[in-house]
């Protein structure tokens, strides 16, 4: 296994969590249903799209851990962020469409314990570090929960999701003047706080009257990548296409500075 956690140390007050962009199975490929459907609710190149972030300066923390071994945005407690609607655990058992992830059974509180100690833990340890450190050289910081998702999964949402989903709990995780900041810089299909309002990562870690400013963008992935009506082994994940991807990055580069000047 490769190293689980990647943590670049920029200066600038702004810190790009990456939690769902990895696709190691952790050796229990054998236990999964296909390890296909184990890595196809990764958040696909996101590490690619948001290359440019160290040159901001921005700090980025990312785990190579899929997120069907354990979900690191989630209540570590197994509490849901959703209450009343279609979900994951914090150690799935299920797709986002609902398949069955596991052969047989499904992980024990013994197993679930174990996996929050070897992948969970480390994750938010480096992630923790990183707002602690650039918390005391800023006055205040930013942390950018960077995700993406498919455009359509009728058991999460209806119809087509917006191509820039901006999730702050309600408001809870970072000043006003941010969202409206960060939605300004969006194009017009976005939303704030519809159907992803921000996973444990923002709401854990978003303290606006301590200086800590917390947003979750959750990006439809069609604005990247040309994504296949149906998605299946011999299509899926899509093809990074640097040009076809072109006009969202610049997009969101304008959103990462929106968030320094916010910050600065």
């Amino acid at each position: 296994m490769e190293a689980m956690i990647h943590v670049h140390h920029g200066t600038a007050p702004l810190i790009v969590a990456m939690p769902h962009t990895g696709v190691d199975l952790a050796e229990l490929d054998n236990h999964f249903a296909s390890p296909w459907l184990a890595r196809r609710d990764a958040d696909w190149h996101i590490e690619t799209l948001y290359s440019f972030a160290r040159d901001l300066g921005a700090a980025v923390v990312r785990t190579t851990i899929s997120r069907s071994v354990i979900d690191v945005n989630r209540d570590p407690s197994g509490a849901s962020l959703y209450p009343g609607q279609a979900t994951t655990e914090l150690c799935p058992t299920t797709t986002f469409d609902g398949e069955r992830l596991y052969r047989a059974g499904t992980p024990d509180a013994t197993e679930i314990a174990r996996r929050r100690v070897a992948y969970f833990d480390p994750y938010h340890f480096a992630l923790a570090a990183e707002v602690e450190r650039l918390r005391a050289a800023h006055p205040r910081i930013v942390l950018y929960d960077a995700h993406s998702i498919r455009s359509r999964i009728p058991r999460l949402f209806d119809g087509e999701l917006p191509q820039f989903n901006i999730g702050t709990n309600n408001d809870a995780t970072c000043a006003p003047e941010l969202t409206a900041a960060v939605s300004a810089a969006c194009t017009a299909d976005h939303i704030v706080n519809g159907r992803f309002k921000g996973g444990w990562t923002t709401r854990h870690y978003g303290r606006p009257a301590q200086g800590v400013h917390a947003i979750q963008m959750e990006l439809a992935i069609r604005g990247y990548a040309a994504e296949p009506s149906v998605p299946d082994a011999t299509n899926w994940p899509p093809r990074y296409d640097p040009a076809y991807a072109a006009p969202l990055v610049a997009t969101l580069r304008n959103v990462l500075n929106t968030c320094l000047d916010f910050a600065q």
